[in-house]
């Protein structure tokens, strides 16, 4: 090996080292240019303000349905069961005939009765002819005394016989009309609970069927004490009652969305249960397709007051901690606060709030979980681009 080639060995040898590392160190820096950290945007959430509009306090409260009217239909003369005239469970009308119970045995009863009257009558006729013509001849000296108080006796008797037989047709007209048992009001009428052939009005439970009226529908619930205090501060009634004549009441069922049934107010009881504490009122609601059928469980809204002007915002802006109601707003910095608030009633998805906002802040109403108390966000506006709040 000559010496040139001696040369470029050991420069080789002891420059290799060093190039390696200085070409790591120049691979390391570039990487850590590209790793450097960036701080991440603040988060992004959505901000309303509150809608200013006019609104009614209400009570919420629970009850349940029940009929306007029930009856139970009897059998009211003795009898068989002839004919029923009605599918079990439909609506019927004032006056349709629904059973009919032997008819002809009633209907011949009363001729019977007819009959006695006109013989009675005829009696009646004869024995005041009598009277006259033996009063006229006593007068002439050719009738004793004897046979005029005889024919007046006659008289007077048939008159009495008369009038008895009046009362039994009467009667006859009356079991006969007993033989027809007919709705006495609109309703519907529940399953028969006697077959046709059978014997009624015997002595046995007379009963046939429960009839109903549904339409109107009553809904009967109660207030507390407390509730009652709320009620009447906001509502003079006329003297002696404690609401307005009409006083507008609402009604929900299970699985419909809020309050669909409006009607008014109807009755309420006297005095306070003492062992609940609680007073009975009763609505009256229209149900003209008789889809509210009696006992259902309802809740009910009755209007504290008819309207107030008030601030609203959507009901998942207000949370709840140990420090009660509360929102989140953004301020001019974008920099959430929370707020207190007070919160009153719901009207459809909105939050009543009473107390605690001024009506020009923005309160979050999405991003709840990305927002901290005193960090900033990007607050986004419905239809507007993001930027500040306050903008």
């Amino acid at each position: 090996m000559t010496f040139r080639e001696n040369r470029t060995y050991w420069q080789i040898r002891h420059l290799a080292p060093g190039l390696f590392w200085l070409a790591f160190l120049i691979l390391w820096a570039a990487c850590e240019e590209k790793t450097a950290y960036t701080p991440p945007p603040p988060p992004k959430v959505t901000v309303v303000q509150p809608v200013r509009q006019s609104v009614t306090d209400y009570l919420e409260l629970t009850g349940n349905t029940q009929a306007v009217n029930t009856v139970q239909l009897r059998a009211r003369v003795e009898g068989y069961l002839e004919r029923v005239l009605f599918q079990d469970g439909q609506p019927v009308k004032k006056g349709e005939l629904l059973f009919l119970i032997q008819e002809d045995t009633y209907r011949a009863q009363l001729q019977q009765a007819e009959g006695q009257v006109l013989l009675q009558q005829a009696l009646l006729e004869y024995a005041e002819i009598e009277l006259a013509r033996y009063a006229n001849l006593s007068k002439e000296k050719a009738a004793s005394q004897t046979d005029v108080d005889n024919y007046r006796n006659q008289r007077n008797t048939a008159r009495a016989n008369l009038m008895t037989a009046q009362a039994s047709r009467d009667l006859a007209k009356l079991n006969l009309s007993y033989t027809r048992v007919t709705a006495p009001f609109d309703g519907r009428i529940d399953r028969r609970l006697v077959d046709p052939g059978n014997l009624v009005g015997s002595g046995q439970s007379n009963v046939l069927a429960e009839f109903s009226q549904i339409h109107p529908i009553y809904v009967y619930f109660t207030i507390s004490d407390s509730d009652l205090a709320r009620f009447r501060a906001n509502v003079r009634g006329a003297r002696g009652q404690i609401y307005p004549e009409n006083w507008p009441v609402w009604a929900g069922f299970t699985k419909e969305e809020g309050y669909p049934h409006q009607g008014r107010l109807d009755f309420a009881a006297t005095s306070l249960s003492a062992t609940t504490g609680t007073l009975l009122l009763r609505g009256v609601l229209p149900n003209p397709e008789g889809k509210i059928l009696p006992g259902l469980f309802a809740r009910v809204r009755l209007p504290l007051e008819l309207e107030k002007p008030a601030l609203l915002v959507p009901q998942e802006a207000v949370d709840q901690d140990q420090l009660g109601a509360h929102v989140l707003v953004v301020d001019e910095k974008n920099l959430v606060k929370r707020q207190s608030v007070k919160a009153g009633a719901r009207v459809d998805h909105l939050q009543v709030i009473e107390e605690g906002l001024a009506g020009n802040e923005w309160v979050i109403v999405k991003g709840h979980l990305r927002a901290a108390v005193g960090k900033q966000v990007t607050p986004e506006r419905e239809g507007a681009t993001p930027g500040r709040a306050g903008s």
